[in-house]
């Protein structure tokens, strides 16, 4: 008899705790539903390239170059700001909103005053919603320019070992 007693007790909290579990599930679905469908419409950013290589160019030409990006959402898309990791690097972007399906671009400019390896990042912050924060690289080689010497002026009056 104690037996079945115990029996029914466990059968009951195991239908209890059933039960609140499923309940609690039901209630989550609507949240998750509404979380799905923000993403859907939410705005999001797509570039064409991650990486500029600039190859090896001369010391004091432009350094300039283009990111194209396309907003591949159903929101406006907002850059709120753009910043590089050193000062010689210099990004503009647009700051008004990108339209679902229109295309624009983040200029930047790199300070090719010095000679030696390029290898900086410009950072990205939008409203996207899969990747808000999106980093972009530069690379190549700033190759110095060829200091020409002049030649010295031949002595007319060379002068030759006594004999």
């Amino acid at each position: 008899m104690k037996k079945i007693n115990v029996i029914i007790w466990l059968c009951m909290l195991v239908c209890f705790f059933m039960a609140s579990g499923l309940q609690g599930m039901a209630q989550e679905t609507p949240a998750t539903t509404e979380t799905k469908t923000k993403k859907e419409k939410a705005p999001e950013i797509l570039f064409e390239k991650l990486v500029h290589d600039y190859g090896t160019i001369p010391e004091g030409d432009p350094g300039e170059c283009e990111f194209v990006f396309k907003n591949t959402g159903k929101e406006p898309l907002v850059l709120s700001n753009a910043y590089s990791s050193c000062g010689c690097t210099v990004p503009s972007w647009p700051k008004d909103p990108i339209m679902p399906g229109k295309s624009s671009s983040i200029k930047v400019k790199y300070n090719t005053a010095r000679a030696g390896g390029i290898n900086k990042t410009v950072t990205v912050i939008s409203n996207a919603e899969e990747n808000p924060k999106v980093e972009l690289r530069i690379i190549g080689t700033v190759k110095a320019k060829e200091v020409s010497v002049p030649e010295k002026p031949q002595n007319e009056m060379q002068t030759t070992p006594a004999k």
